[in-house]
Formats: C-alpha cells, structure tokens, sequence
C-alpha cells in the first residue's frame, strides 16, 4: 500500500510542476518576449483562467504527503522551515502580483507589478528545483529523523551541506532553465503574431541549454547519490521515464520548428514528466535520504501511516481526484483557444 501512495504522491507533484510549471513560466518569459502593455496583459490572460487552478495540485500534493507519509511530512517542514517560508512568500507575492496589477492602475504600478511577477515566478522555479536536489543529495537525518539545514553553508556537498550548495544550485538553474522552454512553448501556443514569434525564438534558444544541462545533471546525480543507480538494472523497465523525459525535449524542438504549437507545448509536459518520474523511481524506497547515516534514511516502509488509514484513504483521494479532474478538463477547455484581450480593455 505504501508503494501505491508513494507512486500517488509522485504522481501528483509532477502534475503541479507540469501544470503549474507553465504559468511560472509564463511569469519567467513575459518580460523578455512582451514589449508593451498590450502584450503583457495578453500572457496574464493565457494563464488568468487556470493559474490559480493549477496550484490546487501543490495543496493537494502536500495534504496527501502529510496524510501518507506523516514522518517524512514532519521531519521535511521543519527542517526546511526557512526555505519553506520563502517559498511561501514567493507564492503570495506572484499572486498578489497577478491580481493588483487589474485593481492598481497606473503605468507605474502596472510596471511595479509586472516586476514583482518576474521575480517571484524566477525565485520560485530556482527554489523548487533546489527543493528536489536536497531530496536527491541527502539531507543530515539523525536517528531521530529530525535535521537542520542553513539556508547555505561553504556551497560542497558533504554530510552537512546547507539548502543550497554547487548541485542544488545547479538543479535550480535547470529548472529555472526548463520552465522558461515550457512557458515560453505555452506563450507560443496561446499567442499570435509577433508575441508568439519571439516565444517561439525564445523557446528555441533555452532548448539548447535545457539540453545540455539535463545531460550535466543526469551525470552529477549519478555521482552525488549512489541510492539512484540500482533501481535500473533491477527493474529495466523503469527505462521507459528517462526515455519519455529524452522523447519529449527533442519532441519539443521538432514541433516548435514546424509551428505547431500545441504538440511543442505537449512534448515539453512530456519531458518535464519524464525527468521528475525518473527521479522518483530511482529514488524509491527512499523519500528522505541520509547524508549522514544511510540507516537514517526516510523510506515509505518506514515514514508511513498506518496500513488501515492507507486503505480507507485511497477511497477518498479517488473520489477527490475525480472531481478535481472533471474541474480541470472542463476549466481548460473552456478557456481553450489563442487568447483574446477584453473589448472593454478591462482585465489584467
């Protein structure tokens, strides 16, 4: 049963940075491909309708982690209780952002707006790939599966690195690099004229260096973290997420140079999933590694609630993730189509 949540669990987190991951995106690429206000309003509404939707999946991602796996939920929020903070901040800032730039007008505003949007969209992409890399790296676990992490310490990876070290660093810019391709796709797909042509070009650019990066932290992961290996040659089947996460980012460009759009845009969902299912397949049964000790090591086996809780649960996340499906299928494709400012000129 735990092995179901721990796929359930994946699953879900993925769903958010793909989902969630283009309008952070959408925030990242607005300032570089829009050159005034007109085009700036045009991608906050191609992400308007659902962006607050899409963030569901990381309330519920995180309510059935905390269900699921309680041991792990305890010991991850208070030993990242900082960064976990900043993130928060960073999540109140890009909605606040969004939302004042329709209620406080003025071209000040509106720019000062604009702003607050870039960079909390930029922070958070950075932040939540340094998330996973902690994850993958290791964090010191003591017997107790309590930890305390600095925000950073001297940047190595050892068995007492802060939040931020050389290969979190590293996962961050990835990610940051990854959801400027999967934004910029997403602008490209839900714009026309010269917006969509400098999404498209911007989009082409980042591809090359998604590309190699995800070659560089393929490596360094292998090499950081022993954990991630053997689950390969003991299920080969497990090839077939780096092989979706390799299809969809050459997919990506193939797409994008033929201008079509959407299946650009579906390739890079694609690679996103493939590279985050990947990470947690090699992982499993681990959850939490030790830096310190490996019989510290968070695993579901023992960070799980109990067994008759597991069961009933998995009733209710089935009947909540119907309906919360049926809201999304039905939200985007209602608002399906290139996007269109308001004839009144009202909106963001």
């Amino acid at each position: 049963m735990e092995t179901i949540w721990f796929c359930l669990v994946a699953v879900m987190l993925a769903m958010y940075v793909v989902l969630d991951g283009f309008d952070l995106g959408a925030g990242i690429v607005h300032l570089l491909v829009a050159r005034n206000d007109v085009e700036r309003r045009l991608v906050l509404h191609s992400i308007g309708p659902v962006w607050d939707g899409n963030e569901v999946w990381l309330l519920a991602g995180g309510g059935t982690l905390y269900f699921a796996f309680p041991a792990l939920y305890a010991s991850s929020f208070s030993g990242f209780y900082l960064p976990l903070m900043m993130v928060l901040w960073l999540l109140i800032m890009r909605g606040v952002s969004v939302e004042f730039r329709n209620h406080v007008s003025g071209a000040i505003w509106a720019a000062f707006w604009d702003g607050c949007f870039a960079l909390a969209s930029v922070l958070l992409a950075i932040f939540y790939g340094a998330a996973l890399g902690n994850v993958v790296r290791g964090v010191p676990l003591d017997a107790q599966g309590h930890f305390f992490v600095s925000l950073w310490t001297n940047f190595r990876v050892g068995p007492n690195p802060g939040v931020l070290d050389w290969y979190t660093v590293m996962i961050g810019v990835v990610a940051l690099a990854a959801l400027t391709l999967h934004g910029a796709l997403w602008v490209a797909h839900k714009t026309e004229g010269e917006l969509q042509s400098r999404a498209r070009f911007l989009a082409a650019v980042v591809w090359w260096l998604v590309a190699l990066l995800t070659g560089l932290i393929t490596y360094a992961s292998f090499r950081i973290q022993p954990k991630l290996w053997p689950n390969f040659p003991a299920h080969p089947w497990g090839a077939v997420f780096p092989a979706l996460a390799v299809a969809g980012l050459f997919a990506a460009i193939w797409f994008s140079r033929k201008r079509d759009d959407l299946k650009a845009f579906l390739a890079s969902c694609a690679y996103l999933l493939g590279m985050l299912t990947s990470a947690a397949f090699s992982l499993y049964p681990w959850v939490l590694p030790a830096s310190t000790d490996a019989s510290f090591s968070l695993t579901v086996h023992n960070a799980k609630a109990p067994e008759y809780g597991l069961r009933i649960g998995l009733i209710w996340w089935a009947i909540g993730m119907a309906l919360a499906t049926v809201y999304i299928v039905f939200n985007y494709r209602r608002f399906s189509g290139k996007v269109k400012l308001p004839a009144s000129g009202e909106g963001y």
